[in-house]
């Protein structure tokens, strides 16, 4: 055989060989991509993605209040609860969540109200005495000015009178100015001493008023009223050497967490996103949110914010953003702190930074 014809009969097994050594260098996900392209189109170059990452996040409401037991000023210890809403009830904006005993503060209020009128009755008659005061003494002062003009108009008379009487007519003169100095000097000590007893008056009965005002707030206090309507859950306490919801009758510490109102109409889910799948989190992104609990019931979500950078534990290599999706329509039986799943899917668009708001 010639060699032109050895050529031609080897040709179509060099180029199946370089052709399977070619395939062989792709990646597996180019052999598919050429394997399902059609024939005669070319494959787009920057084709956008649509991403899909699981996450997982408990469920939070959007507007709750924590109600704890009243912070009373000259309490010691702790309160008597005498009535407290049930759990699961929905209160409107101003209803009564849970009254507290009020005997000792109410006592405590009708002491200081009657020290205060004590005091502004002593205020009062202080009032009228520096004025009694004053009037007396400005008679005294006039009767003395009075002397000593009548003393001056004497002394006018020496010419026709004896030098005896002329003298007796000064010395009384002396006297009456003496007098009258003596009266202004003794009225300015006499006033500013009234005054002085006045404003320490006023100021016992300010103080006193300022008691009486926190015995009324205290007594006010111990009625707690919604905050804003909701759905009110009750809080475990410490009673009975145990953890409970707190009861008529039990006695808890100033400050405690009793209750929390939240609004069941806005919900959200707080979920932790790995760092490697930040980029879903942008500005359009929806999710698919199943709870632990009732894992039949799909919900919808979208995304409303994260935080802008990953964190994680000390020493621990695996760093979380914490984001919040807001669910979409309302359901009785989404409550905070249920667990929850998503399925968190990104608009068709580029990939954005990761913890983008």
């Amino acid at each position: 055989m010639t060699p032109v014809r050895l050529y031609r009969c080897c040709q179509p097994v060099v180029l199946c060989v370089f052709a399977i050594i070619g395939l062989s260098c792709k990646s597996p996900a180019e052999r598919h991509v050429i394997a399902r392209k059609p024939h005669g189109e070319a494959a787009p170059l920057n084709h956008p993605v649509r991403r899909h990452v699981r996450a997982t996040g408990v469920v939070e409401a959007i507007h709750s209040v924590t109600v704890a037991v009243p912070s009373i000023t000259g309490q010691d210890g702790r309160v008597t609860l005498v009535r407290i809403a049930r759990n699961g009830v929905r209160v409107r904006k101003g209803d009564l969540l849970a009254e507290f005993d009020r005997t000792r503060q109410e006592d405590n209020a009708r002491e200081a109200g009657g020290k205060y009128d004590d005091l502004c009755h002593k205020v009062e008659e202080s009032v009228a005495r520096n004025r009694a005061d004053a009037e007396t003494l400005r008679s005294r002062l006039s009767q003395a000015e009075a002397d000593l003009e009548k003393a001056d108009l004497e002394l006018r008379k020496g010419p026709v009178l004896m030098e005896i009487e002329r003298l007796k007519n000064e010395s009384r003169k002396r006297d009456a100015q003496a007098h009258v100095a003596s009266l202004k000097r003794s009225n300015r000590a006499h006033d500013a001493a009234g005054a002085a007893a006045l404003r320490i008056l006023e100021l016992q009965r300010d103080r006193q008023k300022v008691a009486l005002d926190r015995a009324r707030s205290n007594v006010e206090k111990l009625l707690v009223r919604a905050p804003l309507d909701g759905m009110v859950a009750l809080l475990p306490v410490w009673r009975n050497n145990a953890m409970g919801h707190p009861q008529e009758g039990d006695q808890l510490w100033l400050g405690v967490a009793i209750a929390r109102i939240f609004d069941s109409s806005e919900m959200a889910i707080r979920a932790q996103v790995g760092e490697p799948d930040g980029a879903c989190l942008v500005s359009g992104a929806r999710a698919t949110v199943r709870l632990d609990a009732y894992p039949d019931l799909p919900l919808s979500a979208r995304y409303e914010s994260s935080s802008p950078i990953a964190t994680g534990d000390l020493g621990s290599p695996i760093r979380t953003f914490a984001a919040r999706f807001r669910l979409e329509t309302p359901n009785d039986k989404v409550l905070p702190d249920l667990s929850a799943a998503l399925m968190i899917e990104t608009p068709e668009s580029a990939p954005a930074a990761p913890g983008g708001n």
